[in-house]
């Protein structure tokens, strides 16, 4: 199955505006207001995707969190620096960012990533923060060590942490202490970029995460004109406390 890469550069409408939470020009966040969204729901604090690579950034979930707001769910797709081989700067410009989203809108947070992007959300479940409502990581990179064995994205690993996974425990979903909020993860049985097997592997360390397999690649997960699109809004619905029933935990579903 060949990946489709289309919704990386398909147009979508700029955000309704963009908020600062640093010095930095990477430190920023493009919100977009939800329909008919009273503020009740969680904010979907969306961290991008790309191997932690500066060529990659906010702009290609574009389409995904116009597809969100259409859904009635408010977004701040978060920036963040993308240094080869100094990860600490990554990691803590995302938890700035959730910290300072929290602070401002004083609403509950639904930190959601896709790729390496669920890694950085996976790696802030670790921390108990009130705020959080729960994660949703989207085809993440939740084992380094695994993804470095695999070699995956080219030595994408490596050149993020600027070292071994195994010097880096400490930024390794998979070995970090269990979420302390839930977690709902989606990947595709399809994926040619980050197998289905890094997600089992992260599930297997930390059984209470609840992983949705569907039919679909890499891309598919951000992408609103795919069939696993439902997936994605499933997942966010579960972990919604205003909606009608709550997530169930501690399970694996879809295909096997």
């Amino acid at each position: 199955m060949s990946e489709d890469r289309s919704v990386l550069t398909r147009e979508a409408p700029p955000p309704d505006r963009v908020l600062r939470y640093g010095p930095e020009p990477d430190h920023v966040v493009d919100v977009r207001d939800g329909r008919g969204d009273e503020g009740a729901r969680p904010l979907v604090a969306l961290v991008h995707g790309g191997f932690w690579r500066p060529r990659y950034d906010r702009l290609h979930v574009r389409p995904m969190t116009a597809a969100l707001a259409e859904a009635g769910w408010s977004t701040a797709a978060i920036e963040y620096r993308r240094i080869p081989g100094r990860p600490d700067l990554s990691v803590a410009d995302v938890a700035t960012a959730l910290h300072g989203l929290a602070e401002l809108t004083g609403r509950p947070l639904l930190p959601a990533g896709h790729s390496a992007g669920g890694h950085l959300v996976l790696h802030a479940a670790a921390e108990p923060v009130a705020a959080f409502a729960g994660v949703v990581a989207l085809a993440p990179v939740a084992d380094l060590l695994l993804a470095e064995r695999q070699g995956l994205g080219d030595g994408a690993v490596a050149a993020f942490l600027g070292a071994t996974a195994a010097s880096r425990p400490d930024l390794d979903p998979v070995r970090r202490a269990a979420p302390a909020c839930a977690v709902q993860i989606v990947h595709g049985d399809a994926d040619e970029i980050v197998p289905v097997a890094v997600s089992e592997s992260y599930r297997r360390a930390h059984p209470a995460a609840v992983l949705h397999r569907v039919d679909a690649g890499h891309f598919a997960l951000i992408d609103p004109r795919s069939p696993a699109w439902a997936a994605v809004l499933s997942a966010l619905a579960d972990l919604d406390p205003t909606g009608p029933d709550e997530g169930s935990g501690g399970q694996e579903r879809g295909a096997s």
